[in-house]
């Protein structure tokens, strides 16, 4: 058996060094035909080259200033110019608007017939938990080894050599939140990344974002789970462990106020002894044994009470009612949403946003009236039971209605083409007669993710003082031809379509091998 794995894995390895972005090498003998196609297209490949740098390049000194000039610039503020600019300085975007001056020693880039996006923002990922090539040996993304696993964090299995990375931001994606999977009641803690190949997650992380929580209702984890049989089961599995929270809460709380008592009786007996000794002359003659007594402070020898057990998994939840850890939920069907939302006003917590929720159309009032967005596909459905009420329109209705949703892609391929992805559940909406505009379309894969992500002040939108995390489009984003012609990474051109020069330090080590 061990034999037929590494057979697997050299062929998973082998598919993905041909799927490359950088070319492999020509083969020694060729035909005259062949050999003048193949020297006809590097030409062609080759000829517009400019110099852009490697996604892990080591970073460089001062950045250059750059005006991104005469483009329709997309703003996902609710504004479109037909013409306009936009400026980077350092790692911000300073301007945006018409006929903007570029600074002295500006690198001025003509986007004359393009179109200018904020860098697309996925709020589904498992990019780096199940990584490429995908084998037993990488998928980290479930803890299923029992239904709450709330302990464990995303980050700590993510592998930042996963080629999907550079093919994310290839397609104009720059951020994305990487989530545990749906097997467990609640899954665990998801991060939210910048898309640059790294050493470690640590230098991925998005600046001050917020943690996530991965909860999940449906068929999954009663699939998963020989404990858990139902969904009432799974409801009551979701009420024991917040209740549990609630009663960790508590326990600290007295342990605090305990611990400041007593630290407040320890400073007053201290404070006692301090009083006595200035008060007190050396040569003081002795008024008898009462007025000792009286003037003696007793020795403090309470002991510090002891705090109750650290629980990891409590932990997270007891964030997540403090407000401090966003909840989202992959959730299919209409009715249990509904449910879900009932279980976060008995416990106080906020739902940020439901995951995959092919049925939201059903409840878009309720959704929108409780401000929870919606990350969904533009049209999955019918892949098991609770997917088959899933309609194409699920996106456009929703939006229409005042919900706040978001195209994400749950998926290493469906991430490289999110803005195709949009423009379908855009079109379907438009074929029903919903009035939309390319600014809704835009915010489904912008400020709308960054918003659920709770990073929407800093990035999202291409506005004065935002991350300079820009796309230049070679035409109309919600074409099919459309492809990204340049990527802009906190003021950094991290993808040139005609230089690509995307890899990781797997895939670089494949291609010394060849």
């Amino acid at each position: 058996m061990v034999w037929k794995w590494c057979v697997g894995l050299v062929g998973a390895v082998g598919l993905l060094a041909a799927a490359s972005p950088k070319s492999s090498t020509t083969p020694a003998k060729l035909s005259p035909r062949k050999q003048a196609t193949t020297r006809a297209a590097t030409k062609v490949q080759n000829a517009p080259k400019t110099s852009a740098p490697r996604l892990n390049a080591a970073k460089a000194g001062a950045l250059q200033a750059i005006l991104i000039k005469g483009g329709e610039v997309w703003t996902a503020t609710g504004t479109i110019l037909s013409t306009g600019d936009v400026l980077i300085q350092g790692k911000k975007i300073v301007a945006v608007g018409a006929n903007i001056k570029a600074p002295k020693g500006a690198r001025v880039i003509l986007a004359k017939g393009k179109v200018v996006t904020p860098a697309l923002i996925d709020s589904h990922s498992h990019m780096g938990v199940y990584a490429s090539p995908h084998v037993r040996a990488t998928s980290d993304g479930n803890e299923a080894s029992r239904p709450v696993t709330a302990g464990v964090w995303a980050e700590h299995s993510f592998w930042p050599q996963d080629p999907a990375i550079p093919r994310a931001v290839a397609g104009g994606t720059t951020v994305a939140m990487i989530l545990p999977g749906s097997a467990n009641l609640i899954g665990g803690r998801a991060v939210t990344l910048k898309l640059q190949v790294r050493r470690s997650v640590e230098e991925m992380k998005f600046p001050n974002a917020p943690h996530g929580l991965k909860m999940a209702c449906g068929e999954n984890p009663k699939r998963v789970h020989r404990g858990i049989q139902t969904r009432m089961g799974s409801y009551a599995g979701y009420r024991k462990a917040f209740l549990k929270a609630k009663r960790y809460i508590r326990g600290w709380k007295r342990y605090e106020d305990a611990q400041r008592n007593w630290k407040k009786q320890k400073a007053k007996a201290a404070s006692c002894k301090i009083a006595k000794a200035s008060k007190a002359p050396a040569s003081q003659p002795s008024k008898g044994k009462k007025a000792k007594k009286k003037a003696a402070c007793k020795p403090f020898t309470k002991p510090a009470p002891n705090p109750p057990p650290v629980d990891l998994d409590m932990e997270t939840l007891k964030k997540v009612l403090a407000g401090k850890i966003l909840v989202h939920i992959h959730c299919y069907r209409a009715d249990e949403m509904l449910w879900m939302i009932k279980l976060s006003k008995e416990f106080g917590f906020k739902i940020r946003s439901f995951h995959h929720a092919v049925e939201a159309y059903k409840i878009r009032d309720i959704l929108a009236r409780e401000k929870i967005s919606v990350s969904t596909w533009a049209d999955w459905w019918g892949f098991k039971l609770e997917a088959f009420d899933g309609i194409q329109e699920n996106a456009a209705m929703s939006s229409a209605a005042g919900v706040r949703v978001i195209i994400h892609s749950d998926s290493s391929i469906g991430i490289q083409r999110l803005q195709h992805e949009a423009a379908k559940a855009y079109y379907r909406g438009r074929a029903m007669g919903l009035r939309l505009s390319y600014d809704d379309v835009i915010r489904w894969i912008t400020i709308n993710p960054a918003w659920a992500l709770g990073i929407d002040k800093v990035t999202g939108s291409l506005e004065k003082g935002k991350m300079a995390d820009v796309v230049i489009w070679d035409g109309h984003p919600l074409k099919v031809r459309t492809r990204t012609h340049m990527v802009f990474m906190d003021g950094r051109l991290v993808f040139h379509r005609y230089n690509p020069q995307l890899q990781t330090d797997f895939e670089l080590g494949l291609q010394q091998q060849q």
